[in-house]
């Protein structure tokens, strides 16, 4: 047996074939033939393996002359297997019989270049009016030069179609995003505007629909060279299914409140398939329970079950009326803070009345609207459940958490002819509970300056009723007189708030009046004091009709006040009657435009005008009345030219809201114009009227608008300005 040997006929490298630049190259070609050699020499598995080094396997001739060197070849007697004992293999060894192994070189052989792939053809995308034919006969809804849906021309096979596109414009994925000409974002918008515009159509019951969803090019330009991207759906709504059985669950349970609880629930059998119809039907089941009197009423979701064949839907939506009561009294977790026989009084309901989800609700709000709490929640306690056909009933109870009780306010005002004003306060709104609130405030002004004490127990005798008593002290120096006065008025009313706007509001009170005043001549010196002490019943009467306390664009207001008053003065007492008129009308012209008037009059009937104290008189100018004048500048004047109030008001205003889109409609512009008179008589004269215009700015906030104004007398006295500024919170009627 032939001893196995390895053939490496092409280790042999072709040197006669390569141009050597160095003898680094040849020391390389040295090494591979040695190693060559090597290669060639017999190998056996049980060779002692040869730890010689790469420089001792290279002999010298081989780096001096690499190229004679390989050509000489392998010698001959290097190939046979050596002799020796030791390269043998045993006999028994299971690689004695393996044959010899011979690997062939493929000499000459070469391996192919490839050729370079060719370019794909980019996609050519086919416009709609030549290679997409229409797959439904129908008209087009370009929505964006991105989107075009395609209805059937027949309107009566899908009359949802106004409302459905408005929903999909909102909704749609490709009009989410800017048009930027990318077909791959686009194919992958088209995928989830396909599923959204499915999805819309079983809202409206449409559950055999067909959308086909195709991407083209569309030209959009006078140029035909310049082709947009775009995605189209043909729309086939099918057949709009009806519903078939409702089951409405334990809803009979309710009793004799069974036939109104069903009709709340519009839907019927037969009826077109709505989603929305279900998800509105379902809120009005929930209300009606609500208030008629089922505190622990339930519904589950709804499910709809449809049926392809019948091509109807099952509706099945359980309910649990939970038995009907009356409400009991409320009780609180707080009693020391805020009783349950004061949250009672609040309540709009009395014991026995009808359970009412909307009555419970109000009465949340008017906690909150007390401002002593943080949070509030009001659960029903049942204490009588219901028997023999007749309701049970519950008490609410209130469970609460304080809120901060003290705060301290500050407000800061400014007009070119009413000076600076700083007013500030600080109060307790419970230092006596319930709801007594205990307010120290001060004002430091130009024209005035005030210190006082205020207590007010809200929701007093009733709800949205408060007793105020103030005391306070103040000096007020204008250019038609000087006061120094303490007075004690005391106020009972039902008041409009911003949280509980109220169509009738009313107040009546008393005023314990002792005033010092004196007016102002010509030079600017006081002239002689007279001591007045007057006694007043004040009482208005409002009608409010309007949509905002601050900021009004529809409806109108009337106010009523009367004060019969007493006055002392030079040792003589007299008596007459104070009579005001207020009308205020807005109207919105347009989304951004508001119309609002403003009329005012007022006279005083029983007293010669110098028995009346000049703060008691009427006066007009300034940033609440005539805007372009002073304030109080505007009446009869003394012999010395200063105003000198009189008995007799009329005053009006007009005035656009325009707003405009500065700051996502925060500003509007208001140009205006006013006008007033003052009479001495307690009948207006109108001798006298003054006018004035201007331009006001408003700015909206989460509070109220603030406003600023900028007027101008239109026909100026002598000792009035030419321009006037107000800043303030509010419009100005």
């Amino acid at each position: 047996m032939a001893d196995p040997k390895i053939t490496l006929p092409a280790c042999r490298p072709n040197i006669n074939s390569l141009e050597f630049a160095n003898s680094r190259k040849r020391l390389r070609w040295a090494a591979l033939a040695a190693v060559c050699a090597f290669a060639a020499q017999p190998a056996f598995a049980q060779d002692a393996p040869d730890n010689r080094s790469l420089d001792e396997l290279i002999p010298p001739e081989a780096v001096e002359n690499p190229e004679s060197w390989a050509d000489q070849g392998i010698p001959q007697g290097d190939t046979t297997t050596p002799e020796d004992e030791d390269f043998r293999l045993d006999s028994d060894d299971p690689l004695s019989e393996m044959p010899l192994v011979s690997i062939p070189w493929p000499d000459g052989s070469e391996i192919p270049t490839l050729d370079p792939l060719e370019p794909e053809e980019p996609i050519e995308f086919a416009t709609f009016d030549e290679e997409i034919p229409p797959l439904v006969a129908g008209s087009e809804e370009r929505i964006s030069d991105e989107l075009v849906l395609v209805f059937p021309t027949d309107n009566s096979l899908f009359p949802e179609r106004e409302e459905f596109l408005d929903r999909f414009n909102a909704l749609s994925t490709i009009e989410e995003l800017d048009d930027d000409g990318n077909v791959a974002r686009l194919a992958v918008q088209a995928r989830n505007d396909e599923e959204l515009l499915a999805r819309l159509l079983r809202v409206y019951g449409y559950f055999d629909g067909t959308i086909t969803r195709s991407i083209g090019r569309v030209d959009d330009s006078v140029d035909a060279e310049l082709e947009v991207p775009a995605a189209r759906f043909d729309i086939l709504p099918g057949t709009r299914y009806r519903f078939g059985e409702i089951d409405l669950g334990n809803l009979a349970e309710a009793g004799d409140a069974y036939p109104s609880l069903r009709s709340a629930f519009e839907i019927q059998s037969g009826d077109f398939i709505s989603l929305d119809a279900i998800e509105t039907e379902q809120l009005d089941l929930d209300v009606a329970l609500g208030e008629q009197g089922f505190p622990f009423a339930a519904i589950e979701e709804p499910e709809l079950l449809i049926d392809h064949a019948r091509e109807e839907g099952d509706l099945t939506m359980p309910v649990e009326p939970g038995g009907q009561y009356n409400f009991g009294v409320v009780t609180s977790t707080l009693p020391d803070f805020l009783s349950g026989r004061h949250l009672s009084r609040i309540a709009r309901w009395d014991p026995g009345d009808l359970y009412q989800r909307s009555d419970e609700e109000d009465l949340r709000r008017a906690i909150l609207a007390t401002g002593l709490v943080g949070s509030v929640s009001l659960t029903p306690v049942v204490v009588e459940e219901p028997a023999n056909g007749a309701p049970g009933r519950v008490n609410i109870e209130a469970d609460m958490t304080p809120a901060p009780l003290r705060t301290l306010r500050g407000n800061i005002g400014f007009g070119t002819e009413e000076g600076i004003r700083l007013e500030g306060s600080w109060e307790h709104r419970n230092l006596f509970p319930p709801e007594g609130l205990l307010r120290v405030r001060g004002i430091a002004g130009t024209r005035e300056q005030l210190a006082g004490v205020t207590f007010q127990k809200s929701n007093f005798l009733g709800r949205d009723r408060i007793l105020t008593i103030d005391a306070f002290a103040t000096t007020i120096d204008t250019d038609a007189f000087d006061a120094e006065t303490v007075s004690l008025v005391g106020l009972y009313e039902r008041r409009s708030t911003l949280l509980f706007q109220k169509e009738l509001s009313w107040g009546i009170g008393f005023e314990l009046v002792a005033t010092r005043e004196a007016e102002i001549t010509s030079d600017g010196q006081v002239s002689g004091e007279t001591d007045f002490l007057v006694a007043a019943l004040p009482g208005y009467v409002q009608y409010d009709t309007s949509d905002d306390l601050l900021d009004p664009t529809e409806g109108f207001r009337i106010r009523g006040a009367v004060s019969p008053e007493i006055s002392r003065v030079f040792e003589e007492n007299s008596t007459y009657l104070n009579l005001q008129f207020d009308l205020a009308n807005y109207q919105s012209v347009s989304d951004r435009v508001v119309l609002a008037g403003r009329l005012r009059a007022g006279t005083i009937v029983g007293a010669p005008v110098q028995n009346i104290a000049p703060s008691r008189r009427f006066y007009a100018g300034g940033g609440g009345s005539v805007r372009g004048y002073g304030f109080n500048a505007i009446g009869p004047t003394n012999t010395l030219g200063e105003p000198s109030g009189g008995r007799s008001l009329v005053e009006a205003s007009l005035e656009a809201r325009v707003q405009t889109p500065l700051l996502d409609g925060a500003v509007s512009v208001v140009p205006f114009v006013d006008a007033g008179t003052v009479s001495r008589s307690s009948t207006p004269d109108f001798e006298t009227i003054r006018f004035g215009a201007g331009l006001g700015v408003r700015y909206a906030t989460t509070f109220g608008p603030l406003r600023l104004d900028v007027a101008f007398p239109l026909n100026p006295g002598p000792n009035d300005n030419w321009v006037a500024v107000y800043v303030a919170l509010g419009q100005a009627f």
